[in-house]
């Protein structure tokens, strides 16, 4: 063979190539394997590098017995090829399976995705239980403040009215004391509305048919909204009887009502709608208002919080429908964003027994 010089050519330059890129192969794995200790099974890669070690040594070795018959260094390189071949291949069937068994590169994206939204689901529970314990926070002290106001504002009105009896009818003093008795009147009102909110008013819940008061409160939503709000009531003929007050339930859907005319300043129609749930009747009061941003919903339900000007509302109206609902077992949501109007739907109960409300009748 060595009379022909392209023979052994083609055979220096073929094993000299595979032995350098055997030899370039363990120096890649010897890297990986320091820099990522953390990775499972390494021992397999130090194995497999000492195995590509040995097959690039049998090459270069075949070179120089094409002129040194070195023939025993070339059977001990090729034993020791055949030992470490031998212990990968035993070794390495075990593991396959395990290997199988680790996520994938797209698992892992999917595993870290569900990660990433339990993580934001999580933010939103803890951001939903702060709100409700504010709001608790709140009740306690409107409610503690509000009765104790309405104690003093008993004794107030209970003098104005023997003084109106002393007082003839029809003088200065006479209507000065109606005055008084009116604006008393409007503050026991307000003490009603923070009651309501506290969840400390009581309340006559019971069963009742919810359609028959919605349809009941078709002329007096008119009436409070104006001529340039047109109201439409879409109510499920089957809806089932639900725990709730009547008289409160009334308010709550006039407060509604009265919030999407505010937001319709030129006119515009507020839909109402009822169906069933599962052991649940949902009320829906939609308009297509100015609308809430973010900031201004998370404030909505609070007391006293209102975007109107000063003198235009007491910031009680969401906050006495948020109050009622949990005083009765039910729920409220709210949906808006600035331009395309607020959602508000009421979810009041069909069980008896609702967060340990008291049944009357």
């Amino acid at each position: 063979m060595l009379w022909q010089p392209q023979l052994v050519a083609l055979h220096v330059i073929s094993d000299a190539v595979i032995g350098l890129a055997y030899f370039s192969i363990p120096v890649a794995l010897a890297w990986l394997v320091l820099k990522r200790r953390q990775i499972e099974f390494n021992w397999v890669i130090v194995l497999f590098a000492a195995f590509i070690l040995a097959c690039g040594t049998t090459h270069f070795i075949s070179i120089l017995v094409l002129w040194v018959p070195a023939y025993g260094l070339e059977g001990i390189a090729k034993a020791f090829t055949a030992v470490v071949s031998i212990a990968t291949a035993i070794l390495i069937w075990p593991i396959v399976p395990k290997i199988l068994a680790m996520p994938s590169h797209a698992e892992l994206q999917r595993l870290n995705a569900e990660l990433v939204r339990e993580a934001e689901a999580r933010a939103h529970a803890e951001e939903q239980l702060r709100q409700s314990q504010k709001m608790e926070a709140f009740g306690q002290l409107t409610g503690g403040i509000a009765h104790d106001f309405n104690n003093l504002l008993l004794i107030v009105a209970g003098n104005i009215e023997r003084a109106m009896r002393a007082v003839p009818q029809g003088t200065p003093a006479a209507r000065n004391l109606a005055n008084a008795l009116t604006a008393s009147d409007r503050a026991g009102a307000l003490t009603a509305q923070l009651l309501a909110f506290a969840r400390k008013s009581p309340l006559e819940v019971r069963l009742q048919e919810v359609a028959p008061i919605l349809e009941g409160t078709r002329d007096l939503l008119a009436q409070a909204s104006g001529e340039n709000i047109d109201i439409t009531l879409d109510i499920a003929d089957d809806l089932h009887p639900v725990l709730t007050d009547r008289n409160q339930l009334e308010n709550a859907m006039l407060n509604l009502v009265l919030n999407a005319r505010d937001a319709l300043p030129a006119g515009g129609k507020v839909e109402i709608a009822a169906r069933n749930l599962d052991n649940e009747v949902e009320i829906v009061v939609r308009d297509e208002g100015a609308g809430m941003d973010e900031a201004t919903l998370a404030k909505a339900t609070e007391p006293f919080f209102t975007t109107k000007p000063i003198g235009s509302g007491s910031g009680l109206g969401l906050s006495q429908v948020y109050g009622f609902l949990h005083q009765i077992g039910g729920r409220m949501q709210i949906v808006s964003s600035p331009g395309t109007g607020t959602t508000v739907r009421l979810f009041l109960s069909t069980e008896r027994e609702a967060h340990g409300a008291r049944l009357a009748g």
